[in-house]
């Protein structure tokens, strides 16, 4: 394990060796013990209580992220509950996040509601976003197409910048820290509200010399022995203001950047790709009458990927504005309805000429919510006018039942789709490959139960469930000529179990989760590529006076890198074990460690491409 600081650290790093002991960051519990005070938007496209939600839904908390170390976001999001990731490397490398055994293309990723998947590709840029910037996400398992429209098939991860609540006291944070590899962070941000004002922002630095992406089986056009470092800065703020009472207007920007270097064979050691993630919202909140609530939007993202490899030099570029009318109904105490009027323009570019650079697509959808004494129901539909290809409508039906006032039963189904690419559709006749412009789009149907209980130390769940997809894009199929292109070829059937549980314990926290999988390809019965069928996580965390010790396990199965399964494609299960410790100075001074892969696990969560060894953090916070 290479451990080295930058000779600026030297003092911070011994300052914090006698202070505290060996760990790694805290994992999230499986349900968070304070989730009645937990308001969410995701769900439902409205503010409600995340104990009144109907569906599968999590929310990572600001202290979890903002207390992230060195870890990526992928990295966080991996320690929820039916999400699996890969990346080709290290944190400035492609990655992606499988959602119940969903392709990353199949998930919707938003920032504050607006949408951010490379509409080129469909991956999302996750190295551009630093989680320490982020206020909360959260995250819907299941197909949601109905709220949200196109890749919202396996569910939605939401991130969000602005804090919640009204009237609260300036407050602000600070983070200093350094680990192996020569990695360092800072980073500062600030929030408040008072006046009819609130107003956030948040900033962060990072650099590392890294480690080496790439092993031999990479194959000698990729492998190269050198490390890959990466340096990225990400800003994120909000700004709002009440002018009257129930009338708002808005604003929340994120702006995330990385440099990172790759492997593009040995003899190109300057090789490296620059990431940029834009996105920004501005609405307005207006209260017209007691029952009826307006909330117009604006959003606008932009995504960026410039690589100079070994084969020359590549541009593209995603743009994506979003234009939205929801009014929200209360029909009576128990009944609201919302209708939504949606508007979406993508373009895309870059240094490869489509036949097509730009789409629109224009959505109208309802969204019902009923609660009757220890019934609980919702229900949306969705349809999607996409230029090229006509309707897709989608439907979504949800019910909760209370057994008891602690002990609650749900049912669910719904239906999901997504849209081709750009480069599935419009790529020009090359090297004897052309893009399909006549590619329907994927479909999936999901169904569900589920059995969840909670009580003032005690958090149980209980989810089942099924999604089949139907169309799903074959992106190279050659016909006897060897006349290449992108065709509606495949199904498959994913079929899982999610296990969570936590007990408060006086001082203890304990948190154990398993996921059980089966991805299946319907046509060939293979294991659908880079799934593992099971996941096990298990975090005990500790306070004493002024510190907190921690600990937490996650195992993953073997999963296959090709959709053959061959022995030669076969990625080993593995085990990782990280350790945390921080110790409270005072009430704005915390000192932390964080230990990753204690046993110095060596894994791949792509053929070929290494991942992180036994690496250490050590981390000054500041809070006020």
């Amino acid at each position: 394990m290479n451990f080295t600081l930058h000779p600026r650290a030297l003092a911070l790093t011994a300052c914090f060796a006698p202070t505290l002991l060996f760990a790694q960051t805290p994992t999230s519990p499986a349900v968070n013990p304070t989730v009645l005070d937990t308001i969410v938007a995701t769900p439902a496209r409205m503010t409600q209580p995340l104990d009144k939600v109907i569906g599968d839904v999590t929310v990572i908390q600001a202290e979890t992220l903002q207390n992230s170390g060195m870890q990526p976001l992928t990295d966080i999001l991996s320690r929820q509950p039916g999400l699996q990731i890969y990346n080709s490397g290290g944190p400035q490398t492609l990655s992606g996040v499988y959602m119940r055994g969903a392709s990353p293309q199949q998930s919707l990723v938003m920032v504050n509601g607006m949408r951010i998947n490379d509409n080129m590709s469909g991956s999302t840029h996750w190295s551009a976003i630093d989680p320490s910037t982020i206020e909360r996400i959260e995250i819907i398992r299941g197909a949601a197409s109905s709220l949200y429209g196109s890749n919202a098939m396996g569910g939605v991860i939401n991130i969000i910048t602005k804090p919640g609540g009204q009237d609260r006291p300036f407050s602000a944070f600070g983070n200093f820290g350094v680990g192996t590899d020569s990695t360092f962070k800072a980073g500062f941000g600030f929030s408040g509200a008072q006046n009819n004002w609130n107003y956030s922002l948040a900033a962060s630095y990072a650099s590392s010399d890294g480690f080496n992406a790439t092993n031999p089986d990479s194959g000698p056009y990729t492998y190269n022995p050198d490390d890959d470092g990466y340096t990225q800065t990400s800003l994120t703020g909000s700004l709002g203001y009440e002018w009257n009472p129930g009338q708002r207007v808005d604003l929340t920007f994120l702006h995330g950047y990385n440099h990172g270097d790759f492997d593009s064979g040995e003899y190109y050691a300057d090789t490296y790709g620059i990431t940029r993630q834009q996105a920004y919202t501005l609405s307005s909140t207006n209260q017209i009458t007691d029952n009826w609530e307006s909330i117009l939007s604006f959003g606008y993202s932009k995504s960026d990927y410039d690589s100079q490899a070994s084969y020359g030099r590549s541009e593209l570029g995603t743009i994506q504005r979003q234009y939205s009318w929801q009014n929200n109904l209360k029909l009576d105490k128990n009944n609201s309805l919302s209708l939504v009027l949606e508007h979406l323009d993508e373009r895309a570019g870059g240094t490869s000429i489509l036949t097509r650079q730009h789409r629109d697509t224009n959505a109208i959808g309802l969204i019902y919510r009923g609660d009757f004494d220890r019934h609980h129901l919702q229900a949306s539909v969705r349809n999607d006018n996409i230029s090229g290809y006509g309707d897709k409508t989608t439907g979504s039906l949800g019910y909760d039942y209370d057994l008891t006032s602690s002990l609650k039963l749900g049912v669910a189904a719904s239906t999901g789709f997504r849209a081709p690419t750009f480069a599935d559709l419009y790529t020009p006749l090359s090297w004897g490959y052309q893009g399909n412009p006549n590619l329907k789009p994927e479909k999936s149907k999901n169904i569900e139960a589920s059995l969840r209980y909670q009580s003032d130390d005690t958090q149980l769940g209980l989810v089942i469930f099924q999604n089949k997809f139907r169309d799903l894009i074959n992106p190279y199929v050659c016909d006897a000529m060897f006349n290449c292109t992108s065709e509606n070829t495949e199904k498959a059937t994913i079929r899982g179990l999610s296990l969570e549980a936590s007990h408060q314990f006086g001082n203890t926290l304990l948190s154990a989760g398993a996921d059980f999988l089966n991805p299946k390809d319907d046509i060939s019965g293979k294991t659908l590529v880079r799934r593992a069928k099971q996941v096990y996580r298990l975090s005990v965390t500790h306070k004493l006076d002024n510190a907190e010790l921690g600990a937490s396990y996650q195992f993953v199965s073997k999963r296959y890198d090709d959709k053959h399964n061959t022995d030669a494609k076969k990625l080993g299960g593995y085990g990782l074990l990280n350790l945390h410790a921080s110790y409270q100075f005072n009430k704005n001074l915390q000192g932390q460690i964080f230990w990753n892969n204690v046993t110095d696990k060596k894994y791949n969560t792509a053929y070929g491409y290494n991942t992180q060894g036994s690496n250490v953090f050590l981390n000054l916070a500041w809070r006020m």
